[in-house]
């Protein structure tokens, strides 16, 4: 699937819940769907900058895709972080670079999170995406 059509899929999910407390109960879920990054990457090169929580990244191409791979000690960025997996990983670097993450805005979620956890989503997007910029050349 493309980064489009998943971001379209995921808005669609959002859509079948009525109000906020379904929507974070979802991407709590999604959080705890998460699997565990191995231990030998929750090193701290890996740690997302501009987190509130411990944000792991981490980021290998394979097959001329870019895949990512994550965790965080707070469920509820573990949920986040989970989504942006959906929507980046196994893509080609160069979409990732230029792709801005639309769902985020169209679910609501920037105006539902806190200033802390909304600063932390963007550190994780940029980071992804420069992700992207460097496995470009790789």
């Amino acid at each position: 699937m493309s980064i489009q059509e998943i971001q379209n899929e995921i808005i669609s999910e959002f859509e079948l819940f009525d109000n906020w407390d379904d929507k974070y109960a979802y991407i709590i879920e999604l959080g705890k769907k998460l699997p565990p990054l191995d231990e030998k990457y929750k090193t701290e090169e890996n740690i997302v900058k501009g987190c509130q929580s411990k944000v792991w990244l981490h980021g290998y191409k394979k097959d001329n895709k870019v895949f990512f791979e994550a965790d965080s000690d707070a469920l509820i960025v573990k949920g986040l972080v989970s989504l942006l997996l959906r929507v980046y990983s196994g893509q080609p670097a160069e979409i990732i670079a230029q792709t801005e993450p639309y769902f985020i805005e169209k679910i609501g979620l920037q105006q539902h999170l806190s200033m802390t956890r909304a600063n932390g989503l963007a550190s994780m997007i940029k980071q992804i995406r420069t992700y992207g910029l460097a496995l470009q050349e790789n």
